[in-house]
């Protein structure tokens, strides 16, 4: 059975392959099908499976993965542990739970990590980040350092990045299609929020006391920053109109009002996907160790992981990585590698008997 469902989601990315994209300035072309296997690229699966994994960070030799459920996993050496370095008890919803993770500038002489978690109280779901202390892949201490996210079954959000300035980056989803909560300056749906490590607020916020940075989102579910410190987030749409955004300070990016572009009270996607791409995980490669057509990587939740030229609209887009199904997350280790995590085993994918797996992409 697992094999037939494997075939079948295969066949399905394949058959996707070929969709037409849309762009605030021109029509865009349609991307090249992708190759069965990366091309001038080795990959190497460090870890199977993983639960329903949705975020990675990458320390040294140490790599953590978030499963949805409530686990952080880690793979040191390449080596998957048996014991998780911690076990939480987030709230059962379909796109809620252990989400996103991202490891403090410092970590490695602090030792400091950060989760995305949604949770249930008195019958209503939020989300909240908790920062916490590791020692020797053990949870030493863990504390509540921001809270009360309006929280969601479907639109959480919920990644989390370190931004140059080393301020904590995350992105909140709105409560639901229908919520003009995103368009809420007073409320934490839809919005990038921007925090100090400890989750303050800081003083040079576009506004004052506020930890909302940009607003007008319906579920960002990636960040990244250019080598000119811009930065850019992806967007999942309802059905269709999936974004990538330019984040600027103090921005409004529409949701619900406004979808892609159209309504000059709003910022314009760069890139809009229709019909859906899904993208989620994003980043600016800045290595050396990957020959790359262009710099700019997105994993896409229909299958593959694209590198992508863009400039005033798209320009191109090209698989590197195809043919294990739903991707959720890339970053660039260390060495210029590029590790990436499947999502076949979220309930939308196609699990093979070895889902879900980390891997790593290198020459």
């Amino acid at each position: 059975m697992d094999k037939k469902l494997r075939i079948a989601g295969i066949v399905a990315a394949l058959a996707f392959s070929i969709f037409i994209l849309t762009s605030p300035s021109h029509p865009l072309p349609i991307p090249e099908p992708p190759s069965s296997k990366p091309e001038n690229n080795s990959v190497e699966t460090l870890a199977e499976n993983l639960d329903k994994p949705r975020s990675i960070a990458v320390s040294d030799n140490r790599i953590f993965v978030t499963e949805k459920d409530g686990l952080i996993r880690v793979v040191q050496d390449n080596v998957l542990l048996d014991e998780p370095l911690a076990t939480l008890r987030p709230a059962n919803v379909f796109d809620g739970g252990l989400l996103g993770i991202a490891l403090n500038p410092n970590f490695s002489n602090n030792h400091l990590m950060y989760v995305f978690f949604t949770y249930e109280e008195d019958g209503k779901l939020w989300n909240k980040i908790i920062q916490i202390t590791e020692s020797e892949n053990k949870l030493t201490d863990a504390k509540t350092i921001f809270d009360k996210i309006p929280g969601s079954v479907f639109t959480n959000g919920g990644f989390l990045k370190f931004g140059p300035d080393k301020k904590l980056y995350v992105g909140t989803g709105a409560v639901s299609d229908s919520s003009h909560l995103s368009q809420d300056p007073n409320s934490l749906s839809g919005k990038i929020l921007r925090l100090n490590d400890d989750g303050t607020i800081p003083e040079d916020n576009p506004f004052p006391n506020s930890p909302v940075y940009s607003s007008g989102f319906r579920n960002p579910q990636g960040m990244t920053w250019d080598n000119s410190g811009q930065m850019y987030v992806a967007e999942l749409g309802p059905e269709k109109n999936d974004e990538i955004n330019l984040i600027k300070p103090g921005k409004n990016y529409g949701w619900p009002e406004q979808q892609c572009t159209g309504d000059n009270k709003f910022e314009n996607a760069i890139i809009c996907y229709d019909p859906s791409i899904e993208p989620s995980g994003i980043l600016f490669y800045s290595g050396n160790k990957i020959k790359l057509e262009a710099d700019f990587v997105m994993t896409s939740l229909r299958a593959d992981l694209y590198q992508l030229n863009f400039t005033d609209g798209l320009k191109s887009q090209k698989s590197i990585l195809s043919g294990t199904g739903r991707i959720r997350d890339v970053v660039q280790g260390s060495d210029g590698s590029l590790y990436v995590i499947t999502s076949n085993t979220d309930g939308k994918g196609f699990p093979d008997s070895m889902d879900d797996k980390l891997l790593r992409i290198s020459k």
